[in-house]
């Protein structure tokens, strides 16, 4: 039953903007773009990028059912990989695929094959790359019926991964078809392709965000287009597999803009919120305690919503008892809260910790 797909572009004959697809459009494009607007108020970008992107890092992986608490994903710390959890860790590890995936498509305004090998073996932390033996297909996973069958040999999935890249860059002219209907396709064709082992998915939705970036819809990859996933998961899947077998194609890219539209909007209320209360935080720092207040100071306590001394050392560059003082001044003084995990003490950024896990 193995598929053969089509190569991108689709053919002609099959309608992806139709009257519906273009109304919601709309409404994306114009959440899209106050999202990009917005981001640009913060003047930090690392503050959004080792936030947002650490609770989208969260959400991918929750659609692949690896589960970590707000908790545990706060707490770990990937320059000295130590982490509360194997979930936590593999949560990281997206993260750090996705920064890595950030970097190479604002430095190089392209993503090669090597590319996105990289971005997949940094989230698996392994240097498997592209299937090579047959045998890989996706079953129900409720009675284990198989329903889709990838290509199976070795040749035909580079084939397909050089035409996927081909089309990811592609710049169509007036007239030509939009940069979020593309990226609509485009998903379904990677997922389609299902190129590695392991890891599609979550490579997949990564590809997505660099996507936008590229072609100037984002200039930071802070959308929490899987958040929209995990809560329609079942959806996610049946539109996913309507194209397969029924060439349902308008059920799939509305699901896929309206993913746009609604994150969008959620992400522009955190963002602002995270700028509103960084603007509050430095006001009172500067008038009740300047001795405290640095602009490393603020960025440390909004980059990491559980700070520790080692953070203030390595951001600030101050001594071990310098930054347990200036932590210890801040806890007095209501500014982050102390608690103890494990051998560790963390200072939490109570209102930051909540703007960031409430559910809009």
């Amino acid at each position: 039953m193995t598929t053969i797909l089509q190569s991108l572009p689709l053919p002609s004959s099959v309608v992806l903007e139709s009257p519906a697809v273009l109304r919601q459009l709309t409404r994306a494009h114009r959440q899209l773009a106050e999202l990009k607007g917005a981001a640009g108020t913060i003047p930090n970008e690392s503050i959004l990028i080792d936030t947002l992107a650490l609770q989208e890092a969260k959400d991918s992986s929750e659609v692949e059912n690896i589960v970590t608490t707000e908790d545990e994903l706060f707490q770990g710390d990937a320059a000295t990989a130590q982490f509360p959890s194997i979930a936590a860790k593999e949560v990281h590890s997206y993260a750090s695929a996705l920064k890595l995936g950030f970097a190479r498509v604002r430095e190089q305004r392209f993503l090669r094959l090597d590319d996105v090998l990289a971005i997949q073996s940094t989230l698996l932390e392994s240097r498997i790359g592209l299937r090579t033996m047959p045998g890989t297909v996706l079953k129900n996973q409720d009675t284990g019926t198989v329903i889709y069958e990838p290509p199976q040999d070795p040749e035909e999935i580079k084939r397909l991964m050089g035409n996927f890249l081909e089309y990811f860059h592609r710049e169509d002219e007036t007239g030509g078809l939009d940069p979020l209907v593309r990226m609509a396709v485009l998903h379904h064709q990677f997922e389609s392709i299902h190129p590695f082992y392991d890891g599609n998915g979550r490579t997949g939705r990564i590809l997505n965000l660099l996507h936008l970036m590229l072609h100037g819809l984002l200039d930071l990859p802070v959308l929490y287009l899987s958040r929209y996933i995990v809560r329609n998961k079942a959806e996610y899947y049946q539109r996913l597999q309507g194209v397969r077998d029924r060439g349902d194609w308008e059920s799939w890219v509305l699901y896929m803009l309206r993913a746009v539209e609604e994150t969008s909007r959620q992400t522009i209320a955190q963002v602002r919120g995270i700028r509103d209360l960084m603007q509050s935080t430095k006001q009172r720092l500067r008038s009740e305690h300047p001795k405290l207040y640095s602009q490393d100071m603020l960025n440390n306590l909004f980059r990491h919503p559980y700070t520790k001394i080692e953070f203030i050392e390595r951001d600030l560059g101050v001594t071990r008892q310098t930054a347990m003082k200036y932590l210890k001044e801040l806890t007095d003084v209501g500014f982050v809260r102390k608690v103890k995990h494990g051998r560790s003490n963390f200072y939490i950024n109570e209102a930051l910790f909540k703007l960031l896990t409430s559910q809009p």
